[in-house]
């Protein structure tokens, strides 16, 4: 896997963003850890995903060649639209005994990111950290990968701003799963017909096997369109497809009968309340395991 050659392209389809089985895979001692979902919102205009599923999608031949200049300025145009983001989230613990997850909402951290401010405007962090075998490692990874990431984010001259992200994405990952396995415990876990994820932070004893900390990247070109971004657990999709999961919050939002609080804007109590129903019909529909909803808002 190339982890860092150059990144897709930009989506061009207007629509909902569906963040299913994400990049940080988290536990606790002695097992290990999962986590589903992450972004990292940069230059207001551009969503940088990781996640734990999907491969790369390459430019189509045409783009690479004929249409490169057209996609330049395309983006270039795009990129002017700064969108400020929100994030809401509701958990459940379900079945389970505890609720193992955990979730950072940073709507915006520029100030602590101190970024070439000609080159990024702004900077958004949200993250869902799907623990199984206790809380330990998503809790670990819930405080500490955010200040591993402020601490690395690119400083002065830049060439290249998405790989730049990229390679600080990557190297925040790396750093933060050392930083707990420096902790850890060397026993359980669910790999060879236990473990079921392939990227942990954590697991050591499995990471010869084949788990990795490294998260696949995307980078996702926002529009005046998009309304949201959907990040969940496993908890979730195991009982919703993305889909599903999506048209969900979209008839929440056009629900004119979710009561207002004074003194709360009609818009956050609808944001609330698609996670709150999302996350209690995911338990109704049998979802045995913890579920954390988190629902982005692109404001325009």
């Amino acid at each position: 896997m190339d982890l860092f050659g150059d990144l897709p392209e930009p989506e061009r389809a207007p629509r909902p963003s569906a963040g299913s089985g994400g990049p940080l895979l988290f536990d606790d001692l002695p097992p290990a850890a999962s986590g589903n979902s992450g972004s990292l919102a940069t230059s207001g205009s551009q969503v940088v995903k990781t996640e734990g599923k999907g491969a790369k999608r390459k430019a189509p031949e045409e783009e690479k060649n004929g249409g490169e200049e057209l996609v330049e300025k395309k983006v270039c145009k795009a990129s002017s639209v700064i969108f400020g983001l929100k994030g809401y989230v509701a958990e459940r613990k379900g079945e389970r005994e505890e609720m193992q997850d955990a979730h950072v909402i940073l709507n915006d951290i520029t100030q602590e990111c101190n970024p070439p401010s000609s080159l990024i405007t702004r900077v958004s962090y949200f993250a869902v950290f799907d623990g199984h075998g206790g809380i330990r490692a998503s809790k670990f990874a819930a405080q500490n990968l955010h200040q591993n990431l402020i601490r690395k984010f690119p400083k002065g001259d830049i060439i290249s701003v998405e790989k730049t992200v990229k390679r600080c994405l990557l190297d925040t990952f790396k750093h933060t799963d050392e930083e707990f396995l420096k902790q850890a415990s060397s026993q359980d876990g669910r790999v060879l017909g236990v473990l079921e994820v392939s990227r942990s932070i954590g697991d050591g004893q499995y990471k010869r096997c084949g788990v990795t900390s490294v998260p696949d990247i995307r980078r996702c070109q926002l529009t005046p369109n998009d309304r949201f971004i959907l990040l969940a657990c496993d908890g979730l999709f195991k009982v919703f497809t993305p889909e599903e999961a999506v048209n969900f919050i979209l008839s929440c939002l056009e629900d004119d009968k979710i009561q207002t609080r004074e003194g709360k804007p009609a818009v956050d109590a609808r944001y609330e309340a698609a996670c709150n129903r999302l996350a209690n019909k995911a338990v109704q529909r049998g979802s045995a395991d913890n579920v954390t909803v988190m629902v982005v808002r692109i404001g325009h």
